[in-house]
């Protein structure tokens, strides 16, 4: 009895499960197909049908029948919600029209394409963000989906088929929906495209030469077959969890990567997110701000976007600061108990890589108990995680070059004033004064230059048996010259790390304090007004932003403070804040939802609800907010949400 007993543990989760189940959100069903045509949608309508049958209010809310007769005849059974018009550069395009299917709000939809990606005016970039949308108000979706475009097969399938798909949708949207796997074997579908039942005839034949080859529809069946075979493998093992089945269970897993900029690092999260599912483990994926300092906003931009990547494929993700990218990584992955690290083949090396090793070999080397995974991750492999930091010290800069010139040569017109009266060890410490005074700059090209200018103006003008000549025959002199050479390179790359030490510890100080600053200055004033005023001129201080204080008034969102000023905004920007206080979701610049606008809204998140919404708007308007910026940034709208909630609270 004591062994059939059930886990305390897996009661609660079972409990979770249905409390899930009776939740007031939605229900997603997702009918998977290898390619076009093997009939998702045609399965979709049958089964609407029947729950049309059933008395449940159904509703089609965009379907796409691509000519097919028999999708028509069934379709014409269900009502359908008519299409919104958008004027997109001069053209009519016909879209799924969200708000009307909220104000119509039936108990099941159906949304056709989950990939699909909307006209740019869209309150949403993508449909599945619409179905959540849909989802999060309490309605049942079914949607069709095909497997080239699930995110983490995103490399895969280009690998199989040369074609690289742009429309992605999230393995998250696929793990918390009921999957029906719509299949056909390939000489069928090959057989339906011939007969003209999925593309025109002009159209199928090219589809034949290219997308549609047999071994491609071989392999995506497959795909489709393994994908949903680990959906339900999750499944099996959560009945037996539920039921205490005694069974030997391995070792959970947990898997590490190291994210930067570049299509590198999205290949190598992508990669990551597969093997997570093989191995049903949790991963996490970190960006290591050694890389930041010197980094253009186009890189910062792409750092953001791969962790944002790695956010929807469900990985944990984590913003570190160090130095030593290697150490950093594993100090992470102790902490965390990770039991695998996943890192791209370096492609190229560097001389620093030469000397201490590959970034791999280091990794290998230092691990120890932990298990190094390497992939290949293309010609871009090497730019998701960099050997050497990028950072403006690294940069060639030809002005800070003729800084370098004229130290030196400063230091040689000293050294003929002070020659005849010294020895040359002490015209030696001149020309290591100057070459710190070089490394001050910040730069590993001119320090180098301004170490081999020095060596050769003191064997020019100052070794004494060869004056103004480079035909010294006194040999001592070259190992003077060798450890001058090295001295002022290790002068040089010390000052320079002390820099950027410097740099990050004034960096991180000065947001650690900004957060100190906004707490105190929030705790010791009162008012809701004068509240907001605090807040919204901290947040644009330190971030180099307009920021507007957006709250409920009478159930309508009003602008209650701003910095610099109460700016009014137009009715599409109000529409964006308000679809952010509704979701209680992060909306506009940077983000997956209404991209197109100028500024980021943060919903003001309590613990009763959103409290209200503040409106970042960089004063750079093609700038986005880093990782870090964002976590800081993250800090100061809780921070804020909290005293918004704890003053409405002391006014009940």
């Amino acid at each position: 009895m004591e062994e059939n007993r059930r886990n305390p543990d897996a009661l609660l989760l079972l409990a979770q499960a249905e409390e899930e189940k009776h939740s007031s959100e939605g229900k997603l069903k997702i009918f998977l197909g290898a390619a076009p045509g093997v009939g998702k949608t045609f399965s979709m309508l049958q089964e609407a049908m029947i729950k049309k049958n059933q008395g449940i209010d159904v509703v089609v809310g965009l379907v796409e029948t691509h000519g097919r007769q028999e999708t028509g005849q069934v379709l014409a059974g269900l009502e359908i919600l008519p299409k919104q018009n958008i004027e997109y550069k001069g053209q009519t395009l016909q879209e799924f029209d969200l708000d009307g299917a909220i104000e119509r709000k039936p108990q099941l939809i159906l949304v056709d394409e989950a990939a699909h990606t909307n006209a740019p005016t869209c309150r949403h970039t993508k449909r599945w963000q619409d179905i959540q949308e849909l989802l999060g108000r309490g309605i049942d979706v079914y949607t069709t989906l095909n497997i080239q475009h699930l995110e983490s097969l995103n490399d895969v399938v280009q690998q199989i088929t040369g074609i690289r798909v742009r429309e992605t949708l999230p393995d998250s949207i696929l793990e918390q929906a009921e999957i029906e796997l719509v299949d056909l074997p390939p000489d069928d579908l090959l057989k339906r495209l011939a007969e003209g039942k999925i593309y025109f005839k002009e159209q199928a034949k090219l589809a034949i030469q290219h997308f549609f080859k047999k071994s491609n529809l071989t392999a995506l069946r497959e795909l489709a077959l393994r994908t949903v075979a680990e959906q339900v493998n999750i499944d099996v093992m959560t009945e037996r969890k539920f039921q205490s089945v005694k069974e030997t269970w391995p070792t959970a897993e947990k898997l590490l990567i190291c994210v930067g900029p570049g299509d590198g690092s999205a290949k190598l999260v992508r990669a990551a997110k597969r093997l997570a599912n093989n191995l049903h483990a949790d991963w996490m994926a970190i960006y290591v701000d050694a890389q930041k300092l010197g980094m253009t906003q186009r890189e910062r931009d792409s750092v953001s976007q791969n962790l944002r990547l790695a956010e929807q494929l469900g990985a944990e993700t984590l913003v570190v600061g160090g130095d030593d990218l290697v150490k950093e990584i594993l100090r992470v992955a102790r902490e965390r108990n990770v039991t695998k690290i996943i890192i791209s083949k370096q492609t190229k090396s560097s001389w620093k890589s030469r000397l201490k090793g590959s970034l791999v070999d280091q990794l290998v080397r230092d691990s120890d108990e932990i298990d190094i995974y390497v992939i290949r991750a293309g010609e871009e492999g090497a730019k998701g995680v960099r050997e050497e930091a990028p950072s403006p010290k690294m940069r060639s800069n030809w002005s800070v070059y003729g800084v370098a010139l004229f130290v030196i040569a400063a230091c040689t017109a000293i050294d003929f004033l002070i020659h005849p009266y010294f020895a040359v060890s002490n015209v030696i410490m001149v020309y290591l004064l100057g070459l710190v005074i070089v490394a001050g700059f910040g730069r590993y090209g001119p320090s180098l230059f301004a170490s081999v200018l020095s060596v050769l103006s003191l064997s020019f003008f100052f070794v004494p048996t060869s004056i103004f000549d480079f035909s010294s025959s006194d040999t001592q002199y070259l190992f003077t010259f060798f450890v001058m050479l090295i001295v002022g390179g290790v002068i040089s790359y010390l000052t320079i790390k002390v820099r950027q030490q410097a740099e990050r510890a004034r960096l991180r100080e000065k947001r650690t304090y900004a957060i100190l600053a906004l707490t105190k200055q929030l705790a010791s004033h009162r008012g809701l007004a004068e509240l907001l005023d605090i807040a919204t001129r901290q947040i644009a201080e330190v971030f180099d932003s307009e920021v507007l204080a957006i709250l409920p008034k009478e159930g309508v969102l009003s602008i209650e403070a701003g910095f610099p000023q109460k700016t009014p905004l137009e009715e599409k920007d109000l529409s964006v804040a308000r679809w952010a206080f509704d979701m209680g979701q992060t909306a506009g610049k940077g983000t997956n939802t209404l991209p197109h606008s100028d500024a980021i809204y943060f919903p003001l998140l309590g613990v009763k609800g959103t409290v209200g919404v503040l409106r970042i708007k960089p004063l750079e308007n093609s700038r986005l907010f880093d990782p870090d910026q964002m976590e800081t940034l993250k800090a100061f709208v809780n921070q804020t949400a909290l005293t918004v909630e704890v003053d409405h609270l002391q006014k009940v």
